[in-house]
């Protein structure tokens, strides 16, 4: 009779559990992987030599030689293939670049084979790859070369007009330039492409990198943060381990494919999309950027069964025509972030039953979140494993002062459940915030110090979350001095910067504006003119479109006779940015930026279009 009740209390307790909370399966299932993660990391840590992902990555060359690694238009490679390419271009720069063990070089080239090729090399002879944004060109590509003290250019053939314009710089501070393409007969360039020909395949000595540690720098990427030109955030190699098990977390199994068109400079293409597939030893299907028509043709030919995303990529995907052939896949993993909670839904219901893994982070940042439950709308859950490896919290922020709320005692105050707050994460041995290369005042910007008790520390993510009574995370701003676009962050003073080297402009304030049915904000800038001069829309958008990417380049403009100041003498954003570029609710001379026609008079009809989808943004 005991044994009776005793079974059926154990039968019904999973059910009592579950009542209680729907996702404690799922909870359960996130801690086995991520103590698995900490184990794994934790053996690499104790190794003697250090286990890198490079050593991974040979790994899985001496097991699977013949695995397909990297499928890139009509070519393929096997891992074999791809470690033997990478050994070529590392023997030509070690003999023709001359690097040695900590140097650190800049690629600047699109996706490709070459790229991953190039990093393979570096990492190789122990040198550090700063991960140069191939849309980046005049200053702030010679800010992000320098800013990481790289010695060497390696760019891509089709980039080759963006370095001829820095390069009496570049040859002034003693850089090495390498193109990799044929030999184009300028002083100051060389060609990689006939060196790496004629180089040797065979492997390099682990020798070459033996002071390589946990903590030593992996990469440099490229983030504009708060405020002025991209920062270098440095990715250490423990970073780089903890990015790339991501995909553990999201499901991806060693016989998947993933589909990688999102850029390699950047964090969720090279480390939760690259590394994460060779941790997991898979093969990559890679494209130079991402197509809309051509997606789910390429999901189909290369046989891809794992996505990656940012959300405007869902949205892009579900206004294309419908298809009598839009379930006819094999994708059943998607992973990514700043998919709205309508588009999740289209998504879904259009493309089948694909698992979507929302994440959330910041490439120099200590905290993230996993949506590892698939709760539509939510950025990531909170588990008490996380929280104990990497203690957060939600505080009040003044969005109009824009500083966190303090108490009677000078602390800052933990907002409850349920409530919208700014993201703080604890800055310590497990969770360390590394910073910006060679940019210590933004790094120390970042930072909040006394935020609970005297003495503590804590990161800065600028993002304001609120988390619901289960538990799930929601993005709801970001604040500060910068916006998101078309997944780049975009530096409102950089932009503000080059605004002001118009002629007839006095001052600039930019900022971002919501779109209806487009993620994340567009670029708008509130301008003030100089004494007896009209706006020159022509000159500002040539000025524009040669210094900033497209994706940073304002969409409006608004003409003030002043610019509105805060109480502590801080340009209004928030307020412009509510007002929007509506011509009926502004009365300020608008202007809207009209692809290869320059600044055009905003108009009702303009905004018409814009606000119902028919002009593409």
């Amino acid at each position: 009779m005991i044994d009776y009740i005793l079974f059926t209390l154990l039968a019904v307790l999973p059910l009592v559990f579950y009542l209680r909370n729907p996702y404690v399966f799922y909870d359960l299932s996130y801690a086995i992987t991520a103590i698995k993660i900490a184990m794994k990391l934790n053996k690499f840590k104790k190794n003697k030599p250090f286990y890198s992902i490079l050593d991974c990555f040979l790994d899985k060359v001496r097991r699977q030689p013949n695995k397909k690694f990297l499928i890139f238009e009509e070519s393929s490679y096997t891992y074999s293939q791809a470690d033997k390419e990478s050994n070529k271009v590392a023997r030509a720069l070690s003999t023709h670049a001359h690097l040695k063990e900590g140097d650190t070089v800049a690629l600047f080239l699109g996706n490709e084979p070459l790229f991953v090729w190039g990093w393979l090399a570096l990492a190789k002879l122990g040198c550090t790859a700063s991960l140069l944004n191939c849309n980046i060109r005049s200053k702030s590509l010679l800010h992000c070369f320098s800013c990481c003290e790289a010695k060497v250019l390696v760019a891509g053939a089709d980039l080759r007009a963006a370095v001829e314009e820095v390069l009496p710089t570049l040859k002034q501070q003693g850089i090495r330039v390498f193109l990799l393409g044929e030999d184009c007969g300028v002083d100051g360039i060389k060609s990689l492409s006939d060196k790496i020909q004629q180089a040797s395949d065979e492997p390099l000595s682990p020798q070459l990198r033996a002071s390589i540690h946990l903590k030593s720098p992996a990469l440099y990427i490229y983030t504009s943060g708060t405020t002025g030109l991209p920062k270098a955030a440095v990715v250490n190699h423990e970073r780089l381990w903890m990015a790339a098990f991501l995909q553990s977390i999201a499901g991806v199994r060693s016989d998947d494919i993933i589909y990688i068109y999102l850029p390699l400079y950047h964090s969720a293409g090279f480390l939760m999309g690259l590394c994460g597939a060779i941790e997991k030893g898979i093969t990559i299907a890679l494209r130079r950027k991402f197509s809309a028509s051509h997606f789910w043709n390429d999901c189909r030919k290369y046989n891809v069964t794992v996505i990656q995303y940012i959300g405007e990529i869902m949205r892009y995907l579900c206004n294309t025509p419908k298809r009598d052939n839009d379930k006819d896949h094999k994708v059943r993993v998607a992973l990514g972030n700043g998919i709205r909670s309508d588009t999740w839904a289209d998504f879904l219901q259009r493309f089948g039953n694909i698992r979507i893994c929302e994440c959330y982070g910041a490439t120099e940042g200590n905290v993230g979140f996993v949506n590892y439950a698939g709760k539509v709308g939510a950025i990531g859950k909170e588990h008490f494993l996380h929280k104990m490896s990497c203690p957060y919290a939600l505080i009040r922020y003044d969005t109009e002062k824009e500083e966190p709320v303090k108490d009677s005692r000078g602390f800052c105050i933990e907002v409850p459940r349920g409530e919208t707050g700014l993201l703080v994460a604890k800055i310590g041995v497990k969770s360390p915030f590394i910073g910006y290369a060679k940019n210590q005042q933004q790094t120390e910007k970042k930072k909040l110090k006394d935020v609970f008790v005297k003495g503590d520390l804590y990161f800065n993510s600028g993002d304001l979350l609120r988390i619901d009574d289960e538990g799930f995370v929601f993005f709801q701003d970001r604040i500060g001095d910068t916006f998101r676009w078309k997944g780049e962050n975009v530096a409102t003073t950089e932009v503000a910067d080059h605004l002001l080297m118009v002629d007839c402009v006095e001052e600039a304030n930019v900022y971002g504006v919501k779109v209806p049915g487009h993620e994340g904000r567009i670029g708008m800038a509130a301008l003030t003119l100089k004494e007896n001069m009209d706006f020159d829309g022509s000159a500002a958008y040539k000025h524009v479109k040669h210094y900033l990417p497209s994706y940073a380049r304002p969409r409006f403009i608004r003409i003030q006779n002043s610019l509105e100041l805060t109480g502590t003498f801080k340009q209004m954003k928030l307020k412009l940015g509510e007002e929007g570029f509506d011509p009926a609710v502004v009365r300020d001379p608008l202007f809207y930026l009209e692809d290869n026609n320059g600044y055009v008079p905003m108009t009702q009809e303009i905004f018409n279009g814009i606000a119902e989808g028919r002009s593409r943004l």
